[in-house]
């Protein structure tokens, strides 16, 4: 990988604006994340995004901006052990590849049905050299259980189909978390008149730079 940094003083902007601290070697790995997504999105089309400064700030200032609420909520939550957290429709590790550079302790696994970003993310793995970062092809219904503590989803489906066709991979005591932009009161009706699962907290996002309306939906039975 390039070790020149191209885009680190725009990620460490807006990781300082998130109240994040990162190493060197984060802001390393992030900023080769981007360049080798632009790479391979030239011949594998792994997001529509072409120009770096929608990259940064749609995807991957936008995944950053979750770390803050799932540091805080590890550590409400979580024994201090390491754990997993699982990204549904990952595509090219959106969230994921984010939070295995943010989450070096914890398990993180990328599952998509498509074998190109599958593969991207294996790519990613070595270049970045996350040995934490796991990339799983096929859909998340079929795949044998991954025991997570945490499923996180970016615009993967509706709150009931992630729930319904995930829910077999939550640990008890487990949390799904949604990415959405304006908050889906629809979608959180339908999951809690259809499912026996319910939102039980809304959190709203700040991400830098971004002129629009995000959220995070915490879920749970």
């Amino acid at each position: 990988m390039d070790a020149f940094i191209k885009y680190e003083s725009q990620i460490t902007a807006a990781a300082q604006k998130l109240g994040l601290t990162l190493s060197n070697v984060q802001l390393q790995q992030l900023n080769d994340y981007v360049l080798l997504l632009l790479k391979w999105n030239r011949t594998y089309n792994l997001t529509a995004l072409r120009a770096p400064e929608q990259v940064l700030i749609h995807h991957i200032f936008d995944s950053l901006a979750i770390v803050p609420p799932l540091l805080k909520h590890l550590d409400t939550n979580n024994s201090g052990l390491p754990g997993r957290i699982v990204d549904v429709g990952s595509g090219g590790g959106l969230p994921g590849i984010v939070l295995a550079i943010c989450f070096p302790a914890w398990q993180i696994y990328c599952v998509d049905a498509v074998e190109k970003k599958a593969a991207f993310v294996r790519q990613a793995r070595g270049a970045l050299k996350l040995q934490n970062l796991h990339a799983c092809h096929g859909r998340i219904e079929q795949l044998e259980n991954f025991n997570a503590d945490i499923i996180v989803s970016r615009a993967f489906a509706s709150l009931q189909d992630f729930v319904e066709l995930s829910s077999k991979h939550l640990k008890p005591g487990g949390t799904f978390v949604a990415m959405k932009g304006i908050i889906p009161e629809k979608e959180i009706d339908d999951l809690t008149l259809h499912t026996g699962w319910k939102v039980w907290h809304i959190e709203t996002l700040e991400v830098p730079d971004l002129n629009a309306q995000r959220c995070l939906l915490w879920i749970r039975s």
